[in-house]
């Protein structure tokens, strides 16, 4: 299969990605989590904040103030114990316990991995890993890299004026275990819900934060001693208190700079890890697509216009609404997927606007892919099917963030429609007010940005989809994201075909009832 054919199919005809009947051994399932051995390590307090409500004002870190960012960031800050309401095929025993973070992950199976480069006055400066079930930094390689970074970046980032700058990576086996070629889709998506924390939580911190998903990806795996065939990085975010550069280019006076170039400055490393597994599966596709979407030199670094969605439709107004006031630590903790505990609610207009307004506001960030730096535009729309909200006719909707509008695309209940094209049936849509859709240009920016560009725009999808279930937990409410969907229904019930998307994921919102299960936070 090429690789065109697998990005159709992986979004349009998922069937035709994996082989068939294909079994799960769960008695050899991999870890959640990645654990080196017999490196250097670092505990990092585990007395952290109880509230996230303020903006802390720019100061320089100590260890302290980051393993408290690390661990509302991606920490394990509780633990549960539930009976399965189905029958699951997955697993015989229906006794479930699981430890949850504060974002969500397909499957919980979290196949990323999370890196960083710190400088500060209270350990050595280095590169380490964040040890999520410990709670620790491991240290991968000591030393000052700002250059080597920042030439990996292909010098559009002052690296020496931050204190810390994270790696976000991908293990391919920790889902394709169970799900397969379709874990290429969940993988991009997971890094970009973690990547939307990332950015919600340096706001608190005072932390000015920004996303290069362009960089030279063979001289930071060689960095971070990574085996580029088993994992890799998707997202490098910088991380500074003091006023830093920040662009999207830089002129060819810079000069060009090759991945390999790079690689032979240090040493490699090859550093002890787990991962439980006793056989692990080839997944040619993967390494393939990754290989493809690896950028070798600088010189290949794009920039992108982010285009208007023109969507013709009666406006239905919504009302004026307040950014929200959260405290960030307790929606952590709270965020819910309902499942079957979706119970059906009237939704006022207000909630909806509220919802809607707080995702896409929050959702301009500093990245390198704008083109047009001061009018930041997300390259991800939001789609929604209304159905029982007060003062708005049910329908399928744009929104419209700009004027803060709906647009009519197409009257009436869908939820049959939408319930039909869910194969797993495990959200009952007729208990749900408000069914999102994340979409995105239908050809993955690849004209522009080659095979890289579909990752990219899974982990923009991602960003979008965390700032919702941040905003709807803020109101009380849970969403829960969702992959399996009929997406060429879905573009029909939006008549997406003359706007030149596609959706990318969707997320049922609504209210729900408590779950019978036993939770406990991890903290002190």
């Amino acid at each position: 299969m090429n690789l065109d054919t697998f990005l159709h199919n992986l979004h349009f005809d998922i069937d035709q990605i994996s082989p068939p009947n294909s079994e799960v051994d769960w008695e050899d399932a991999p870890l959640a989590y990645k654990l080196y051995r017999g490196l250097p390590v670092v505990p990092l307090s585990l007395e952290v904040p109880l509230s996230l409500e303020e903006w802390e004002a720019p100061a320089k870190p100590d260890l302290r103030r980051v393993g408290h960012f690390l661990w509302y960031v991606f920490g394990l800050n509780q633990f549960c114990q539930s009976v399965s309401p189905f029958d699951s095929d997955e697993q015989a025993d229906p006794f479930m316990q699981s430890f949850r973070r504060p974002v969500p992950s397909g499957g919980a199976l979290y196949p990323n991995e999370l890196y960083i480069y710190l400088k500060m006055d209270d350990l050595p400066e280095g590169m380490y890993h964040y040890d999520v079930l410990h709670h620790r930094l491991v240290l991968l390689r000591e030393g000052n890299f700002d250059s080597y970074v920042a030439r990996a970046l292909g010098n559009r980032c002052e690296v020496s004026a931050c204190f810390g700058t994270v790696f976000v990576t991908t293990m391919f086996w920790k889902n394709f275990f169970k799900y397969n070629n379709f874990a290429y889709r969940l993988q991009g998506l997971d890094a970009g819900v973690m990547i939307g924390q990332l950015l919600e939580v340096s706001k608190r911190f005072g932390f000015a934060a920004g996303v290069y998903s362009q960089f030279l990806d063979r001289a930071l795996n060689h960095l971070l001693g990574l085996p580029e065939q088993e994992e890799s990085v998707y997202a490098v975010i910088p991380l500074s208190v003091e006023p830093t550069t920040w662009v999207t280019n830089r002129s060819s006076k810079d000069g060009m700079i090759n991945a390999s170039d790079l690689c032979r400055e240090v040493p490699s490393i090859e550093n002890n890890y787990c991962v439980r597994s006793q056989t692990v599966k080839e997944f040619p596709m993967l390494k393939s697509i990754n290989e493809a979407s690896m950028l070798e030199s600088t010189a290949l670094f794009q920039q992108i216009l982010a285009e208007e969605s023109h969507c013709e439709g009666q406006a239905v107004a919504l009302p004026f609404a307040e950014r929200l006031s959260y405290d960030l630590a307790a929606v952590s903790r709270n965020r819910f997927s309902p499942d079957m505990d979706f119970v059906l609610g009237k939704v006022s207009g207000q909630q909806l606007a509220a919802l809607l307004q707080e995702a896409t506001a929050s959702c301009s960030y500093r990245n390198d892919l704008d083109m047009v730096l001061n009018k930041r535009k997300s390259r991800v729309k939001l789609y929604v099917c209304l159905n029982n909200v007060e003062g708005i006719p049910d329908g399928a909707y744009y929104y419209d963030s700009g004027a803060h509008l709906l647009r009519e695309l197409n009257p009436g209940d869908h939820r049959l429609a939408l319930q039909y094209g869910m194969p797993a049936g495990n959200v009952n849509l007729f208990q749900v007010p408000l069914c999102l859709h994340v979409a995105g240009d239908k050809e993955f920016y690849k004209s522009a940005l080659g095979y890289r560009g579909y990752r990219i725009q899974q982990m923009e999808a991602g960003m979008l989809v965390q700032r919702l279930l941040i905003a709807a937990t803020a109101l009380g409410m849970g969403g829960h994201p969702l992959l399996g969907f009929d997406a060429k229904m879905c573009d029909g019930i939006y008549r997406m075909e003359s706007q030149g998307v596609t959706s990318l994921i969707q997320i049922p919102i609504g209210f729900y009832r408590a779950r019978p299960w036993l939770r406990g936070n991890l903290i002190s």
